[in-house]
């Protein structure tokens, strides 16, 4: 603006010589005057009094209409003033006047997309940017704007277009990397929804290279990746948009990012991290029923279901028809043994959504927990027919149907449920038992085998097992297997023993009292001697009582444990 200015005035003083004529003596005049109004509104500008501006550049319109720069001049301050609609005409003149002239081209362009903005509907708003294209077709804003109102209308392709258009442009320019990022992340975000995720994920990843501290950017990315269920990598751009609040220079988080950074912590089951990011989220948007609901969720799996209770009950006051709210406050409900609400939500979730095994399945839950066997069935029963694959409800079909003596039914719950997952230890126990209890032995002993695989430290299937091979008349192999599973069961014992003793250690260390904590420590190890803990702990108290050599051994026998534990866990022997 400022040059276009300073050539009107010297083209006013050219135009301003002395002539003989009167007529020509008038014009000069009629070119005087405006140059002065030139300059009063030059004046006027500067000082951003805009009323005062446009008076003065109309003025100039007025007394010299053959200088493209006085329509130039009063376009430019009309789009500022944002009445767009009549410094177009002005600026079509000064571009009829003066063809060439970049400038013009770029402030017509600017004013077809600021009427854009204005416009009542997006067809109007549509046709003003591609005016603005049309008259100015090196300004890659112009296209991306054109693209983000096409995005708008969800017309993918066409935004896809015009945000390629624009990167073209910026490719043939010096590279303004703060517009380039943001055209790359409006084409990664038309191409996600193109469900194109790779191509997407490359642009947006460019548009956070080129702009990494962009929160809104690594939103998007954040956002992404998160959606391709890919949480832990979403954490870095999740976090990089929460965090821009603390960054140099600081900005404002984008609206969302915390709530998509506590779902992406949560979906990974890392629901304390979660519940700060849900506190701001709900208290960004206290009407967000999914922030609210979700927060509930995150309190009740840290055993806070009475926390919890009040965001469910808000969560459902704003949608009371959701299905999953009332499922999830029935969750709380059950945490908290209050069994006739949790029967009350999850029977209005299951009437809004009666194809759903999983409520018919927490219901039947429920209706268990309040001896209510023959709901509890009905319910159970409905969950496997409506999901023949999921594998808990014939499971605890079956476990049901043993308890009420329903063993023919109990045996060919536990078959499907096994058939579903059959790495399940403890159902292959339990149809163990109910095949012996139905004196189908050979089947029972088979079962029985697999639990003693899948769960080598457990007695219970030994047990069993010992008298199925007594029925069978295998006497011998019964009293071996009776005599592992009390081995297994001193185990066990002296395990827990161990863990009582190193607990009690711990906590008179704390307080200070060393010599008992010795002999607690002492007592852990004496029950259990490859526990760990016991002998790093016993460590810790000798150390206190100066009896470093002894301590030292101790240390050194639990790092000789925790090395063969780790080894055995990992399928090698130490």
């Amino acid at each position: 603006m400022r040059s276009g200015i300073v050539w009107v005035l010297a083209g006013v003083s050219a135009f301003a010589q002395p002539a003989n004529s009167s007529g020509t003596r008038q014009a000069v005049g009629k070119l005087q005057q405006a140059n002065q109004a030139f300059h009063a509104g030059y004046a006027a500008l500067e000082a951003q009094h805009l009323d005062e501006a446009r008076a003065d550049f109309a003025r100039v319109v007025r007394l010299a209409p053959q200088l493209p720069e006085g329509h130039m001049a009063l376009g430019a301050v009309l789009v500022q003033l944002g009445h767009a609609d009549q410094a177009i005409p002005e600026l079509k003149q000064a571009l009829a006047l003066k063809p060439d002239d970049p400038g013009i081209r770029s402030n017509l362009a600017k004013a077809y997309a600021s009427l854009a903005g204005t416009a009542s509907n997006s067809a109007t708003a549509e046709a003003q940017l591609r005016n603005a294209v049309a008259v100015d077709p090196t300004d890659p804003t112009l296209d991306d704007q054109l693209g983000s109102l096409l995005a708008q209308q969800k017309q993918w392709p066409q935004a896809e277009a015009e945000f390629r258009k624009a990167l073209g442009i910026l490719g043939k320019a010096p590279v303004d990397s703060a517009t380039a990022a943001m055209v790359h992340m409006h084409l990664g975000v038309a191409l996600e929804q193109e469900q194109q995720p790779t191509d997407a994920e490359q642009e947006l990843r460019t548009a956070v290279e080129l702009a990494p501290k962009n929160a809104a950017i690594q939103l998007q990315l954040g956002l992404l990746l998160a959606g391709e269920e890919r949480d832990d990598e979403a954490l870095t751009p999740l976090l990089a948009a929460v965090r821009a609040e603390t960054a140099t220079p600081p900005a404002p988080a984008p609206s969302g990012a915390d709530l998509a950074l506590a779902m992406s912590l949560q979906r990974l089951g890392r629901q304390t991290e979660a519940i700060p990011y849900f506190e701001r989220a709900v208290a960004e948007d206290a009407k967000n029923a999914s922030a609210l609901n979700n927060l509930g969720l995150a309190l009740t799996e840290t055993g806070k279901a009475k926390e919890a209770m009040p965001y469910f009950l808000r969560a459902l006051a704003i949608q009371v028809d959701n299905p999953v709210f009332h499922e999830d406050a029935g969750v709380a409900d059950l945490q908290m043994s209050d069994f006739n609400a949790a029967i009350r939500e999850f029977q209005a979730a299951s009437k809004l959504d009666a194809k759903n095994p999983e409520l018919h399945y927490d219901l039947g839950l429920a209706y268990k927990l309040q001896d209510r066997m023959d709901d509890a069935v009905k319910e159970l029963q409905t969950a496997a027919a409506l999901d023949p694959r999921l594998p808990d409800p014939p499971y605890t079909l079956g476990i049901l149907q043993m308890q009420l003596g329903k063993l023919d039914e109990s045996a060919d719950s536990l078959r499907t449920a096994l058939a579903l997952r059959p790495q399940n230890g403890d159902g292959w126990a339990i149809l163990g038992s109910v095949l012996n209890q139905l004196h189908q032995f050979k089947e029972a002993e088979r079962a029985l085998r697999r639990a003693m695989e899948l769960l080598p430290g457990q007695p219970g299937p030994r047990i069993t097992l010992a008298s199925v091979l007594a029925a069978e008349g295998k006497h011998e192999e019964a009293v071996a297997l009776r005599k592992e599973a009390a081995d297994l069961t001193r185990v066990a014992v002296n395990r827990q023993r161990a863990q009582f003793s190193t607990n009690a250690g711990n906590q008179l260390l704390a307080r200070g009292q060393i010599s008992d904590a010795v002999s607690r420590f002492q007592e852990a190890i004496a029950a259990d001697p490859s526990d760990a803990e016991a002998h790093r702990q016993l460590a810790v108290a000798l150390d206190r009582q100066g009896r470093s050599a002894e301590a030292g051994a101790e240390r050194a026998k639990a790092v000789e444990l925790e090395a063969a534990n780790a080894s055995g866990a990992s399928g090698t022997k130490p």
